[in-house]
């Protein structure tokens, strides 16, 4: 039997000599889809599509997460971000819109801080970075132990009752939330030992026992020319809304969408109306042609 392929599957692409994971579909101006911390790119399965239909879409696994190789190496934003600026070089693009939910979001405005020139826009979706307060689990993670806590907890056997009692649950006309499906879905990704080690150096990248340790607060004005809109939840309680409108505050010109009733996951939880702000968005700014010079410039002559 012939095997069908979608446009949305999984491919792999090798760069400086380890695989890489992602989807690509659709033509038009270059978006780029980061997804969160221990998540993948099929977290993006339900804007994928719609958002195909006007353009170049494409969603990498980050190094470490999904199925792209989890080498022993760097995991910090700047590490992500080069990893995508080489990901769509060798796709045969120069520039992009760069949407990050998460951990996304960091890289994405690290993305925008080290290649100003490669950035037409930036979409941060509950974006990390932004703030110190984070969640009390992910905090704890980044203790001494976590590494012997974390495979007593994230099994596969457990993992697979859960994915069971929600296939029953579909089975019997009741649809498990979004929010929780994508939380479950990372928490299934930590079962393989790989995965668990990289997930473990790159929150304790980002996040210690304080909160947040990584803050692109005092570089918010270089982004005064990068069409940015920000995209969060009202009850996000992983990280709070609250840095999502302090940062469009920070932002001179910047779009702030909140979505009621949503969590973490806007793009997951609520897609549609994610798809309509996204191509609202692209529609009706210009992309960035900030160079370097003009970057290096503005940042000289800022004064805090």
């Amino acid at each position: 039997m012939r095997t069908v392929t979608s446009p949305f599957d999984l491919r792999h692409i090798e760069i400086h000599g380890h695989r890489v994971g992602y989807r690509c579909a659709g033509t038009g101006p270059v978006v780029v889809l980061i997804h969160g911390m221990a998540g993948s790119s099929a977290t993006w399965r339900a804007v994928m599509p719609a958002l195909a239909e006007r353009f170049t879409v494409i969603a990498p696994d980050l190094m470490g997460h999904g199925e792209s190789e989890k080498p022993r190496g760097d995991y910090s934003l700047g590490a992500f971000a080069s990893g995508v600026r080489d990901l769509i070089l060798a796709l045969g693009h120069d520039r992009a819109t760069l949407v990050g939910q998460s951990l996304g979001g960091g890289v994405a405005m690290q993305f925008a801080y080290q290649f100003p020139e490669r950035c037409e826009r930036l979409v941060l979706v509950s974006s990390g970075g932004l703030g110190e307060e984070v969640s009390v689990l992910l905090r704890l993670l980044t203790l001494p132990g976590a590494e012997l806590v974390l495979p007593l907890a994230c099994t596969n056997r457990v993992h697979g009752a859960g994915v069971r009692v929600a296939g029953w649950l579909g089975s019997i006309g009741l649809r498990t939330n979004p929010h929780l499906t994508e939380i479950w879905e990372s928490y299934g990704s930590l079962a393989d030992s790989e995965t668990r080690t990289a997930f473990l150096h790159t929150l304790r990248a980002v996040v210690d026992i304080a909160g947040q340790r990584v803050s692109a607060a005092d570089r918010l004005y270089l982004a005064a020319d990068a069409p940015t809109l920000i995209v969060w939840g009202d009850r996000d309680s992983i990280i709070p809304v609250e840095q999502g409108r302090a940062t469009h505050a920070a932002i001179p010109g910047s779009r702030l969408e909140i979505f009621e009733g949503t969590g973490h996951f806007p793009h997951c939880e609520r897609p549609d109306r994610f798809v309509e702000v996204v191509v609202d968005f692209m529609g009706t700014t210009a992309p960035s042609s900030t160079s370097a010079s003009e970057w290096r410039d503005r940042m000289l002559s800022h004064t805090p």
